[in-house]
């Protein structure tokens, strides 16, 4: 069976005090809760890694980063390297976020280069994938989804092998569900996942059963249940919702206890 994946994007949010409170609560939280078949994962601004790894070293919570350049060192002034990650013990890296994408023009070959980089430096990608609501309207979802994925199958395969494909994790985000309140249902997101999947069956059979697809767009405690017992959405790509530990551990809790077949 494929575990669920609950993972936090702090975005550009937090200062050292307000951190300590919110890792405190997450950690103590999670040693509370049944964990058979959930991991828990906080991506944080750069700056706060050290303190990811002060505070959650040794528990069953893991952290990561929301950006990583393609380049392994370097002239690269203002950039940081997946070494640099893993050396804060990193164990997940957010790769072609929306905002990312659409505020400082990242397209799909910066991207797969991102993804290749980080599964290089033993790190595990978090893909994001997802289309604009016009898009959607124009019934091109699983075009523009399919496309953002194939840049990055196609890349990791060349540079990395098969065996590394499975490294990958894609995160589907409606663009339209993003900080908008509005969340696709479940049975929509299942349609994008479930297409999201046959895709990666051709390129690999194995991978596409043991690849994590979560869904991320609005995800709250109160709908997280109802999206993660899809039999392609293996957990969430929490916003918002991830800064607040009561919030954040209830989506987590709905993960916890909902087991998906591979």
């Amino acid at each position: 069976m494929r575990r669920k994946l609950i993972i936090g994007n702090w975005k550009m949010n937090g200062n050292r005090l307000s951190n300590m409170a919110l890792l405190k609560a997450i950690r103590g939280g999670v040693l509370t809760m049944e964990r058979a078949h959930a991991d828990l994962a906080v991506c944080v601004p750069s700056p706060y890694l050290w303190q990811c790894q002060q505070y959650l070293s040794g528990t069953a919570v893991q952290w990561g980063a929301q950006d990583l350049s393609p380049h392994a060192s370097g002239a690269h002034t203002g950039e940081v390297s997946a070494a640099m990650l893993a050396d804060f013990g990193c164990r997940h890296v957010l790769v072609g976020h929306s905002e990312r994408r659409s505020r400082h023009g990242e397209d799909d070959q910066q991207v797969a280069a991102k993804a290749t980089a980080a599964i290089a430096a033993g790190l595990r990608p978090v893909v994001c994938v997802g289309e604009t609501l016009a898009e959607r309207t124009e019934g091109r979802t699983e075009h523009i989804v399919g496309g953002q994925m194939d840049h990055v199958l196609r890349h990791v395969l060349a540079n990395r092998g098969e065996s590394d494909l499975e490294q990958l994790i894609f995160a589907y985000e409606p663009i339209w569900a993003i900080g908008t309140g509005k969340t696709a249902s479940p049975q929509m997101a299942q349609q994008t996942h479930s297409a999201m999947r046959r895709l990666i069956a051709s390129y690999s059979e194995g991978a596409a059963q043991r690849m994590q697809l979560l869904y991320g767009g609005s995800m709250k405690a109160d709908n997280a249940a109802d999206l993660l017992a899809m039999p392609d959405i293996d957990g969430g790509l929490v916003g918002g919702a991830s800064l607040g530990a009561q919030e954040f551990l209830g989506i987590f809790s709905g993960a916890a206890g909902v087991i998906t077949p591979a």
